[in-house]
Formats: structure tokens, sequence, C-alpha cells
């Protein structure tokens, strides 16, 4: 949830859209309890009777965000909940239930049998967040306990320069003070993402990081579902920009106590709150009479005579008649108007003040002291920098989600094999000494070509198959046949990743991945320079051919035959008689024009009978 209100759509004018090329090489911290929360929902939604859902989910966005991507992931998951966010999502269980009559009388805690009412509510999400977190072990991805919330150790990451964006929902990142917030990251489209960074919003919105927490104690958070009432997030963003970065807590708990600020510009000391305060400025003095013809200061029986000041400057010998919605611009009326303004701002202000007042406990010191700590680390995660992405291991792989998932292990080494070609390539890059083989099995062949998708070129990467211990083709790893019930549950929300082809030639059986090309570069330099050099040589030859006469049909060598020669080289001969066409058309007397042609037959026929 984060800040409550419609506060993602006030940052939506502040986003960047950044492609497939923006996480490449960068390490996100990922808030993993967003993820199963968001699109375990989506996938429940369109099938209903879907087999653990939140592991499909984070088996192939994982995969994608790795290789496709090509960033470097971080998983972060929630800790020991505070007792101020227990009772919210208490608050929210039974709004949601429809009960309430227990939100009103707001029970510190609510126990079901001998636990906590939302301890066991929680008791089956706790249990997919584990089986996700082993998965992710399996998968060589770091995963780290935060302290309390996730977004919190998410933000501390971005501050400490650990990570370079982190992946959530939430809001709340900005009040830890995350720079980079990606809100939903989708693989599988060519559309843009959306990234938020911190300091677009504050040139933006012009607010700091204290006043958004201040905009989230008056229209709500995760810790106090209500605010204050009567705030908006447009009125509450009003509200903060009143006062500085620095004093709009201290401000807020002084509003709480009584004492309704000075308004921005104000000489002297905050006033009273009373129930009828008086301003500095006072009333505004009576203005002086206006023309009721031209509508500027003095008098219309004197400006009969001779034009005013204002409209003697236009050049005119008598005032000019106002026009429709004139307002005077005179010292006074820009005074009075100014007055007007200030006092119907400082109206709105006490307004506000009262309604803050109202509240009780308010601002909450210990949702202020959450937003503002320092430290996020769970003591179980202090010595896990720096972080490490370890190899995948296959085996418990298939033998896990066999197990859960139900999935047949040729599907699943197929849909891991991108992940494993990544690390390979980059296991090359960084040590090309070593002689690596891709899933213990395959060695890089060559770059067969180039392909796009959604915009970015990607190489074609063949795999021989290096080791027969096993089997002695492809099929060991892919099999397109098997598992193809599985088709019917592909859903766009998970990503699933584009799966390796087969490719059977004269050299023998090969695997064709699409990987990055600066990673197959980095990796194979001269395989990706050769491949560079036929390309261009192609191009080269192509350039150079010769090119053919415009009139010339690209499959025959032949001149193009006019109509006449056309029809006479086609049309076939009368019954009865095998004369030769050249010949007949040679000769002079071969054809006779009837005397009455073109009296008597209509000239589509004649056409006919020309050419006969």
């Amino acid at each position: 949830m984060g800040i409550g209100g419609n506060f993602w759509d006030l940052l939506k004018p502040y986003a960047r859209l950044e492609g497939v090329d923006f996480l490449r090489n960068k390490r996100v911290a990922v808030d993993l309890s967003f993820w199963i929360v968001q699109h375990c929902a989506a996938i429940h939604a369109r099938s209903p009777r879907a087999l653990s859902p939140h592991l499909r989910l984070i088996f192939f966005r994982t995969i994608a965000l790795f290789s496709k991507l090509g960033a470097f992931p971080v998983f972060v998951i929630d800790g020991e909940p505070s007792p101020l966010k227990d009772q919210a999502r208490m608050e929210r269980f039974l709004r949601g239930s429809c009960l309430e009559f227990a939100v009103l009388s707001k029970p510190s805690v609510t126990t079901v049998g001998d636990a906590p009412a939302t301890k066991q509510r929680n008791h089956v999400f706790t249990k997919y967040v584990q089986e996700c977190v082993e998965l992710l072990q399996i998968l060589g991805m770091p995963v780290l306990k935060a302290q309390s919330e996730a977004e919190a150790l998410c933000a501390q990451l971005s501050i400490e320069c650990h990570v370079d964006a982190c992946i959530t929902s939430d809001s709340d990142a900005f009040l830890f003070g995350a720079k980079c917030v990606i809100k939903c990251l989708r693989t599988n489209s060519k559309e843009p993402y959306e990234c938020y960074y911190l300091s677009d919003i504050q040139a933006g919105l012009g607010v700091k990081r204290k006043q958004m927490i201040a905009i989230a104690l008056l229209v709500g958070n995760d810790h106090c579902m209500n605010g204050v009432s009567g705030f908006g997030v447009e009125t509450a963003l009003r509200f903060v920009k009143l006062f500085s970065d620095e004093e709009v807590l201290e401000r807020l708990s002084e509003v709480s106590e009584g004492i309704i600020p000075a308004f921005p510009g104000d000489v002297g000391s905050s006033m009273d709150h009373a129930d009828e305060p008086t301003f500095n400025g006072g009333l505004s003095c009576a203005r002086s009479s206006h023309c009721s013809h031209c509508g500027h200061p003095g008098n219309k029986k004197a400006h009969l005579q001779v034009a005013c000041e204002y409209c003697g400057n236009n050049g005119s010998e008598i005032c000019i008649m106002k026009s429709t919605g004139f307002k005077c611009n005179c010292h006074e009326c820009n005074k009075d108007r100014i007055a007007k303004e200030r006092r119907k701002q400082e109206n709105w202000l006490i307004k506000a003040c009262k309604k803050i007042s109202a509240e009780q406990n308010f601002p909450d010191k210990d949702i202020i002291n959450i937003y503002l700590t320092v430290n996020h680390w769970h003591e179980s995660a202090i010595h896990s920098l720096p972080f490490k992405w370890d190899k995948v291991n296959v085996e418990d792989l298939v033998d896990y989600l066999t197990f859960h998932l139900h999935w047949e292990p040729s599907y699943i080494r197929k849909h891991a094999l991108p992940m494993l070609s990544t690390t390979f390539l980059r296991a090359m890059a960084s040590r090309p000494e070593e002689v690596l083989l891709l899933y213990d099995q395959y060695k890089f062949h060559s770059i067969k070509g180039v392909k796009t998708r959604h915009g970015h070129p990607y190489y074609l990467v063949k795999w021989k198959k290096a080791i027969y211990s096993l089997e002695n083709n492809a099929h060991y790893l892919i099999n397109e046949n098997s598992n193809s019930d599985l088709d019917d549950e592909s859903m766009d929300v998970a990503d699933e990743p584009d799966v390796p082809t087969i490719l059977v030639d004269e050299g023998g059986c090969f695997l064709v991945t699409e990987e990055n090309m600066e990673l197959v570069q980095a990796a194979f330099p001269k395989a990706a320079a050769k491949f560079c050099e036929e390309k261009q040589s192609k191009e080269k030859r192509k350039s150079l051919k010769p090119k053919s006469d415009k009139n010339e049909s690209p499959k025959s060598s032949r001149v193009q035959l006019s109509i006449t020669e056309f029809y006479r080289s086609t049309k076939p001969a009368p019954h009865g008689t095998q004369k030769d066409v050249q010949g007949e058309s040679s000769s002079p007397r071969s054809k006779k024009r009837p005397a009455n042609l073109d009296q008597e037959i209509p000239k589509s026929v004649r056409r006919r009978l020309l050419f006969d």
C-alpha cells in the first residue's frame, strides 16, 4: 500500500520511461512480497486451478530478470512487522470482511484460538514466502531478511549504493529514502516501464523526504490507515509545502497542540488557536471611488470632460468604455486583491489546523521513528555483503519443481537454460582462460544470426553437445513435446521467458538460444568479430551485384512483350488450321477487314478481331 490516497497518481507525471537495456548489468533490490501478492492474485483470477502460482511466478520472472534484462537481482523479505502495522493489517482485514464495528472498536490484540488473528491469517502467505526463498536459493540468488519492512531495507541498499534501483509498488520506499523505484516491471512487453527517481519527485513536487512523511501521516499509511479526516493527497501536499523540510514535522506537533502557525510572510510569532483569530494585516481599508465608465479611480463626470491618467496614457481624449470582466490594476485594487487572497489562504490554514488538532495522538512519534530509522538490517543478514550470485543447481531445481509443480524434468531444464547460458557467458567474459561447458554438456559453437525482439537485437548462439554420457542427442535437455499440457497455464503476468530451439543440420544437433550481443562479444570476441566480418562481406557482395533492368521480370530473362505481341504469341490458333502465327502475321493479305466492320460490330469485338 504505502502512502494512502492516490499518491502514485501524484507521482506519475515525473516518471521516466525506461527500456529493455536499462537494468543490464545493474543490481536491483526486489521486494519479494510485492511479487507474490500482486501476481498470485492475477493468476488465481484467471486460472483458479493453477498449482502453486507463487513458485511458477518466481521461477519465470527471476529467469527473465536475470537473463533477458541482464540484471543482478537481490531479493528482500519482510521481518517481524511492527505492532502498528500489525494493527493496521487487522483493520484492513476487518474492513474487507465488512466487520466495520470491529474497526471502530480498534482492539489492540484480536485472537483466534491461542494465536493472534493476524499471524494465523498470514500463515499461508508465510509458507509461500518460505517456498519462494528455497527456490531462489536453488537458483543461486541472494536473499536478505529485513528487520521489519522489506521496502525499508531496499531503500537502505539504495542509499548505501549497494543496488541501483528498487522494484516495489509500495510508495513507502520513498519515505525510507530510496533513490530509484520501479513500480511495475513487465519483461515480456515491448512497452517501456515506469521508473521513479527521488530527485525528479523532489524537483517536480517541491517536497523532500520529511515533507513526504508528513503527507503520509496526514492521508494514511501502512501503520495508520485513517490519517486526518478531510485530508486528501492534494490537500496534504498544499499544507506541507507551507513549511520547510527541516521544520514540517515539528510544525505538525505544534498544530496538534492547538497552535496555529503564522501564515508564510507574516512578521511575528505564532498565533494562539482561537475560534475567530485576528490577522496581522486586519481588514483592508475602504477603496476609493472608481469611474463606472472606464473603471479607473476617479469620477465619471470629471472623466467625461478630461480623460483620467490611465486612459490618457493610451492617447485618448476621453475615457474608454471598460470591457466585460474588466479589472482595475491600480495600486489600491491590486493591494485589495492580495489582501482578499491572503485572508482566503489564512482561513483555509486555520480550518486545516483545526482538523489536525482534533485528531488524538497526532502525529504518532513511533511512525516517524520507523521512517527515519537508519538501520533496517536483520541480524541474520548483516554479513551478506558482498552479494554473490551462485551457479544454478539444476538437479535440485528439477527435484524441487517436480515435487511442488509436477513438471516434467525436460520442461524444467528447457526453461532454465537461458539462465544457465547467461551465467556461462558472464563466467567466460570474466575468466576466459578457464574451459567451461554450458550445463556441463554443451560448448559454444558459433553465432547463427541476429534476431530482433521487441525492438532489441539478440545473437542467435549455437551450442553443440560435448559430452554424450547420458544421451546422444539434445533431447535430454530439450523435448518440445514434453509437458505440453502446461501451455494453457502460460500467462503474460508470469513473464515466461523465451525457450531455446533445436537445430539439426549436417554438422549435427545444436541448441539455439537468444543472447545479449554485448555479453557474447565479451565472452567470445573472435567468434563475434568473425560473424560481423561475414555479415559485412555478404552485404558488400549484395551491394556490388548488378541490378537488372526495370522492365525485366525477376524470374525471367526475356524482354517484356508489347500487348500486341503478347496476344499474338499466346492466343491459340483457330480450329482446323495449323498455320504459323508469325507467318500469318507477316502476310499482308492473310486477313481481310470486313466492309461493314465499323457499322455492325461492337467496339470490343472489333478490338478482339484485330488481334486475331
